[in-house]
């Protein structure tokens, strides 16, 4: 069997079928599984991979370089300063030049054209590690979070975001959601709900499968019977720190705390968050944010004692960031990878 998605780029998940998808799950959990057994095949010895970081990260960056590591491929970071790209040398060139060098290229950065022009002239896959408009390395990290501690199909599961829904995090997830057949609500004010683009094609997706979508600024009705709840930091990256106020204002009913938690009136209602997330004053951030507002000293979009409850699986959904990377290039590097064949003899 060759892998269904052999020299493929994944840019947005707006391409790859639902089977699809469930191919890069599957093949997630089978990486996962051959890592904790020692038994893992390099299927990418000899490989190179550009990465381009126009943002800085903890988590992406670790989890492409140490997945190639683990596959026996050479990475290149190039950071903020580190290249010409977009300011001495076009996209178009740039992609090029690398296409040339390398079999992959990562990108992390700004807008959805930016790597959407790496992919159609680099003539090697092409890897979106974040941009203003899609996350999705974050997506298949975090379904199969969902998968490890929900006994369930996913389309009785009833995933939750809640906040700033006006960003990369709220789209994708609306995206995937819909995408394989889940119970994905948005609860954010209505002047930060998703782009209508983005609901609209998440709506397309549902009647396909049979997904329920919803997006309001009811907290109450969309938390109600949850199997998890979601969040992201309030002003995400690039937003000048006068929108903090702005965002406390609008944002406060929408924190995870233990009241809200209660709300869904589930027992096992887990918690997730794809960091870095404000929930103590171990940040600058959080500090700065407390000195203004008492009240947030124990977290801003989610309480510590949430945080550090036994219902958060943060920190598996951040290790899983690694396992569903390598997945994800390894399915597109290797016409061998298969979920039996990422495994040595």
């Amino acid at each position: 069997m060759t892998s269904p998605l052999y020299n493929r780029h994944l840019l947005s998940l707006t391409r790859h079928t639902r089977d699809e998808v469930n191919y890069l799950l599957e093949l997630s959990h089978a990486v996962k599984a051959a890592k904790r057994a020692g038994r893992e095949r390099q299927l990418l010895r000899g490989k190179n991979i550009a990465l381009i970081f126009e943002k800085t990260s903890t988590r992406t960056r670790c989890a492409f370089e140490v997945a190639a590591a683990d596959q026996g491929a050479h990475t290149t970071y190039l950071g903020p300063t580190g290249s010409q790209i977009g300011a001495k040398e076009s996209i178009p060139d740039t992609a090029r030049v690398l296409g040339r060098m390398y079999d992959a290229i990562e990108y992390r950065g700004f807008g959805q054209e930016r790597v959407e022009a790496l992919a159609e002239y680099a003539g090697v896959p092409v890897f979106n590690g974040l941009t203003d408009e899609y996350h999705p390395t974050q997506m298949i990290a975090d379904i199969m979070t969902i998968q490890e501690h929900y006994d369930g199909p996913l389309t009785e599961c009833c995933l939750v975001y809640l906040g700033d829904g006006r960003n990369n995090m709220a789209n994708s997830l609306l995206l995937i959601g819909a995408k394989l057949g889940m119970d994905i609500r948005i609860a954010a004010p209505r002047e930060l709900q998703p782009e209508q683009q983005y609901v609209e094609l998440a709506r397309r997706e549902a009647a396909e499968s049979g997904a329920r979508v919803t997006v309001s600024d009811d907290v109450a009705a969309c938390v109600k019977g949850a199997d998890f709840l979601y969040t992201d930091v309030w002003v995400s990256m690039g937003e000048p720190p006068e929108e903090w106020q702005r965002r406390i204002d609008l944002l406060t009913p929408y924190r995870i705390d233990a009241e809200l938690v209660a709300a869904t009136g589930n027992p096992h209602v887990k918690v997730m968050h794809c960091l870095p997330a404000y929930h103590d004053l171990g940040t600058e951030v959080g500090r700065q944010v407390a000195a203004q507002h008492p009240r947030f000293s124990d977290g801003i979009e989610i309480s510590h004692e949430v945080f550090e409850s036994a219902r958060s699986i943060v920190f598996d959904e951040a290790e899983n960031r690694m396992h569903s990377i390598k997945a994800i290039m390894v399915a597109s590097l290797s016409a061998e990878a298969t979920p039996e064949g990422v495994y040595s003899a």
